[in-house]
């Protein structure tokens, strides 16, 4: 095989892994935003428990709000209950300006913005989720929404 051919040969390998490597990233970033649609979907309808799904069910989940740290699955849904206990409080939930970076095979950190839209007056603030890849799936483990 001559210089040229070579040259090409490596060119096209890596391109082809580099390519391989953009769609697999793309595929985790889509299973990433698929929880937080799933958890759009559960909040609008009014289900607590259902949002609760794209957390880790876990005593070390860690939420984090202004001064305040909840750890664990329980005092987090317990939390989210005690605060949201109408949907009027519920409103409508909507996360937008996501930016979803992959820090390792299993894990990922997102920056975004929710949004409540309620009857009188529309809360709106910034998150950042750590996720990870457990077997059935990302969950985040840290939650820091301000």
């Amino acid at each position: 095989m001559n210089k040229i051919s070579m040259f090409f040969y490596i060119l096209f390998l890596f391109l082809t892994v580099n390519i391989f490597a953009q769609n697999k990233d793309e595929k985790v970033k889509a299973s990433i935003k698929k929880v937080m649609d799933d958890q759009t979907a559960a909040w609008n309808r009014g289900d607590i428990e259902g949002f609760m799904q794209g957390y880790w069910n876990s005593p070390e989940l860690k939420f984090v709000s202004g001064q305040n740290m909840t750890k664990g699955w329980h005092p987090t849904l317990d939390r989210y209950k005690k605060s949201y206990d109408s949907r009027e409080k519920m409103g409508i939930l909507s996360f937008s300006e996501l930016d979803i970076t992959l820090t390792g095979k299993d894990s990922a950190v997102v920056f975004g913005r929710f949004t409540l839209v309620r009857e009188k007056d529309k809360p709106t603030g910034l998150f950042t989720l750590n996720f990870r890849k457990f077997k059935d799936g990302w969950k985040i483990i840290l939650d820091h929404t301000s």
